[in-house]
């Protein structure tokens, strides 16, 4: 029995099983304000400045809000921004918060909590690098005031403020945004966003608990997004951490849970046939996956090596374990932004459609690889980069390379790929993820494709070329100017292989018909969700 059959059938299994014996949850007025909700992984940690991570993302866009945020045109607008002023040169902003703004503790969110905590975001993110560069001064005029003095005009600032790629400008209480640096993990959470976390609820690997906040005050424009009246319908929101999809679909099915965040798609035929089940494709901007490799350290920090795995890696592979045969779901990319969106290319991009094994042999033969072990790290709970992972371990055996597998969770890799010790001290050769279409639209949005050494993302890329244009697709003010930076920009990143996508692919969500209110997009936004 192959593994699909062998899948389908577990489920027909667990949902007979779950309905003899277990009782479906009672539809009282109580059940119908908690959603239960079975995330894409285990919230193993709760930093979202620490990390970036998209399941602690996920959770954290309930319990801390932001300044500004992405609406569904990936426009930022007002969130906890009242109004804001720009000087004639461009170099000092001045913004007012709104009134009534309130942290779970009860105390109000005051400018200096925001300055705070904007200050503990720049070193982690590459738009926040970018304005920590021109930083002249960051300070609160008075409670609900602060001002930004910037040495050069930066006109994406709305964007820096209010995006959704991790990670993201949460605001928090002065008090923990300043304890804590940006590279050692919070353990007190307290937000102004519209539910708060019950930590005392809270068991890594089994639950997380989110109960509606009071005195949250919403924007009197429609949800949309990260904008707008973020209005929650339920009173609770319990994550019911279950890794193995037959369990989450049998779940589904008997109504133990109401919505679950990432369905494999060998399981969506089985959830169709079910007539109280929803399926739809999540986010139609999709999903770049993505063979991340450590540039510090031995074999990856030879280019050369790095171009044999890249000529040899076939995206079919990845994309058929991953997503299946429909290729309706995915397609194979010669570069490294969204499909479809305006500055999607694949100038350069030859080698990364290549999946030529042998040449990539014999370029691993001239490399000088001299055997070294390659770890792996590779999620077992997490679908996505389990899938990704099978796959690689054959590449990397069949092009000649010593592969050291190391199975373990999402929150465990979440931690590892932070360290920079080499693969024999505890640090890691590559892992697999993927990156959300609508954070993949430009540079400054990417973290993944950016290549300024301590300060890129995990792997610690230095490609000069690549972040060379950078500021040339910041200062563009053409379409076509922005496109030819970034056509330059994705052939170096091609050439130096900043990192390996595996292809783009659309993923599905599923919940409970009796649950209304869930939009498509990035994150799987719990306002105006609510159950019947």
């Amino acid at each position: 029995m192959d593994r699909r059959s062998f899948l389908k059938a577990g489920v027909a299994a667990g949902s007979v099983a779950a309905a003899g014996g277990l009782s479906a949850p009672a539809y009282s007025q109580a059940a119908n304000r908690t959603l239960r909700f079975v995330p894409q992984a285990n919230l193993a940690n709760f930093d979202p400045i620490w990390g970036t991570q998209y399941v602690v993302r996920n959770a954290s866009v309930l319990v801390w809000d932001t300044l500004y945020g992405f609406d569904e045109k990936l426009e930022p607008q007002r969130q906890m921004v009242e109004g804001e002023e720009v000087s004639a040169d461009g170099k000092t902003w001045t913004f007012k918060l709104r009134e009534g703004l309130r942290f779970h503790d009860g105390e109000p969110v005051r400018a200096r909590d925001v300055v705070a905590s904007i200050n503990r975001w720049m070193p982690r993110d590459p738009m926040g690098q970018l304005l920590r560069a021109i930083n002249v001064e960051l300070s609160a005029v008075d409670d609900r005031t602060f001002r930004w003095v910037l040495s050069a005009p930066f006109t994406k600032m709305k964007m820096a403020l209010g995006k959704n790629a991790t990670p993201m400008c949460f605001i928090m209480p002065e008090r923990i945004a300043s304890r804590f640096d940006s590279f050692t993990q919070i353990n007190e959470y307290v937000g102004s966003g519209p539910m708060r976390f019950v930590r005392n609820e809270w068991v890594p690997g089994a639950r997380a608990v989110f109960q509606r906040f009071d005195q949250y005050v919403p924007r009197n424009e429609p949800a949309s997004w990260l904008a707008g009246g973020k209005r929650m319908m339920v009173d609770r929101v319990e994550w019911v951490i279950m890794p193995d999809p037959a369990t989450a679909a049998a779940a589904l099915q008997n109504g133990e849970i109401d919505w679950w965040e990432n369905p494999i798609t060998d399981l969506v035929p089985v959830l169709r046939r079910n007539r109280n089940i929803a399926v739809d494709i999540a986010d139609p901007l999709g999903n770049i996956g993505s063979f991340r490799m450590n540039h510090l350290h031995a074999p990856f920090n030879n280019v050369k090596v790095r171009q044999a795995v890249m000529t040899a890696l076939s995206q079919q592979d990845y994309m058929t374990a991953l997503v299946g045969s429909d290729q309706n779901l995915w397609k194979v990319m010669g570069g490294f932004f969204t499909p479809g969106t305006p500055l999607y290319t694949e100038e350069g991009g030859e080698m990364m459609k290549a999946a030529n094994m042998e040449r990539g042999r014999q370029m691993l033969r001239e490399s000088g690889y001299a055997g070294e072990p390659v770890v792996c790290l590779v999620a077992q709970d997490q679908p996505i980069t389990k899938a990704q992972g099978d796959v690689t371990a054959d590449l990397l055996k069949r092009l000649g390379m010593n592969v050291e597998y190391v199975a373990t969770d999402w929150g465990t890799v979440g931690q590892r790929r932070a360290m920079k010790n080499p693969p024999g001290q505890g640090g890691w050769g590559m892992f697999h993820t993927w990156h959300a279409g609508a954070d993949a639209i430009n540079p400054v949005l990417y973290n993944a494709v950016r290549a300024n050494g301590d300060g890129a993302w995990f792997g610690w890329p230095t490609v000069p070329a690549v972040e060379a244009e950078v500021p040339n697709w910041l200062a563009a003010t053409t379409l076509e100017q922005e496109r030819a930076a970034i056509g330059r920009l994705n052939r170096a990143a091609v050439e130096n292989v900043v990192y390996c996508p595996t292809g783009f692919f659309l993923g599905y969500q599923a919940w409970r018909r009796n649950v209304s209110g869930i939009v498509k997009g990035p994150i799987p936004f719990a306002w105006g969700v609510s159950k019947s």
